[in-house]
């Protein structure tokens, strides 16, 4: 179980007060108390090594997180060339732009390649992989940015559903480059490609919602069309 703190989120240390058994949850008396006892919860950071990939931040309602996000890694959970449908017609139940394991499943087939590839991976032991909402992907852009090129100020990165929720657009330097090294574009293993990503949104019924990973533009492209993919998972708080 887990915490937010400012950044991050703070883990429970193996010795846990009997009183927050219940919720599995500090209170900032607990988490005074550990810290004078030697046994203060470690602090993770955006792009740390978490749970079968890296901590990506965290999504939620009204500003109050509900889930943090994991990003699988560049070898098993990213695909360069995937359509996000073979046809370009609408496909029920991936309207969603925070839920994408339930979009996701919606197109848990051979005709939605790009959603079959996240669904069929097991990565760290987990087989819960699926291929994010727009809101979701947002978060990763916004918090694993690669590269230092200016953002889009056009309208993309409103995203409700970020934590906290973000009213307004990108500005051309916010957000910045990530500073999680392994996430920095040509010397970081794992940092996306300055590429359009799709995102298990449709956008309209020829359409699924796409950002692309260098400048963070939100847009529709061609379901038919070929573009980046990859997988993440979610952890509830």
């Amino acid at each position: 179980m887990s915490q937010k703190y400012p950044g991050g989120f703070i883990t429970k240390s193996p010795v846990a007060p009997t009183s927050s058994a219940a919720s599995g949850m500090w209170t900032l008396d607990q988490a005074m108390q550990l810290k004078k006892q030697g046994t203060w919860p470690t602090l993770l950071a955006i792009g740390d090594a978490y749970q079968g990939g890296f901590y990506a931040g965290q999504i939620g309602v009204s500003g109050v997180a509900t889930h943090n996000l994991v990003v699988g890694p560049v070898a098993s959970a990213q695909n360069a060339s995937k359509q996000w449908k073979t046809s370009r017609t609408t496909t029920a139940g991936t309207s969603s732009v925070i839920d994408g394991p339930t979009n996701s499943s919606n197109m848990n087939d051979a005709t939605h390649p790009a959603a079959q590839f996240c669904e069929g991976l097991t990565i760290g032991g987990f087989s819960d992989w699926y291929m994010p909402a727009l809101n979701e992907l947002e978060v990763c852009y916004f918090n694993l940015k690669p590269t230092t090129t200016a953002n889009n100020t056009a309208g993309s990165g409103v995203n409700a559903n970020a934590v906290p929720a973000r009213s307004s657009a990108y500005t051309s330097g916010t957000p910045a480059q990530t500073i999680a090294a392994a996430f920095v574009t040509s010397t970081g293993a794992e940092a996306f490609a300055s590429a359009t990503y799709w995102a298990s949104t449709e956008s309209g019924a020829t359409t699924g919602w796409s950002q692309i990973m260098n400048n963070g533009y939100q847009g529709g492209n061609f379901k038919d069309g070929s573009y980046s993919v990859r997988a993440i998972r979610r952890v509830a708080v």
